[in-house]
This record gives C-alpha cells, sequence and structure tokens, in this order.
C-alpha cells in the first residue's frame, strides 16, 4: 500500500515509550504500530454505530418495535424535529 499522507501528532515522552515498547514487543515500527492501532480502533467505531448482536429475546423484542412502532407523542414529535448534533 502506496503512503502518500503524513500524519503529525504530538505526545509526552512517556506515552512515546510507552508506544515505542509495544510496538518493538509486536516487531513493529513506532508508525506501524500507530497505524494499525488506529485502524482497528476505527473499524470498532464505525462497526459499532452500524452492526450490533442480539440474542433470541432481544432480536424477536427488536422485530416487534421495527413492525409495530410506537404511537406519536409529544417527545417522539420533538424528537423527529431535533437537527442531529451533525447537522448542527
Amino acid at each position: 500500500m502506496r503512503r502518500d499522507v503524513t500524519i503529525n501528532l504530538r505526545a509526552n515522552a512517556g506515552l512515546r515509550d510507552l508506544i515505542d515498547r509495544a510496538a518493538v514487543a509486536l516487531g513493529q515500527s513506532r508508525s506501524e504500530f500507530m497505524l494499525e492501532t488506529a485502524r482497528r480502533r476505527a473499524a470498532d467505531v464505525l462497526l459499532d454505530q452500524t452492526l450490533f448482536a442480539l440474542d433470541d429475546a432481544q432480536y424477536r423484542a427488536f422485530v416487534d418495535l421495527l413492525d409495530n412502532p410506537p404511537k406519536p407523542n409529544a417527545e417522539l414529535v420533538k424528537l423527529a424535529a431535533t437537527k442531529a448534533p451533525w447537522e448542527r
């Protein structure tokens, strides 16, 4: 994979040393360790927002809510009219 951008970070010496020790333990460079760790964390964050697992009872309750949504009330109307944080 071609690396064509630079990511600059500032950290204190203690954190840098901790990262370096972890990278050495895995046989990686500091950059390799930081990029792989950041890539995994980014993927986890995005998956947490798009994928979720339910047991059988939770799945049935979820499907029931989809099939029988709650009746609109003042709180739901207000919520639906509120802009999402990323739209503000």
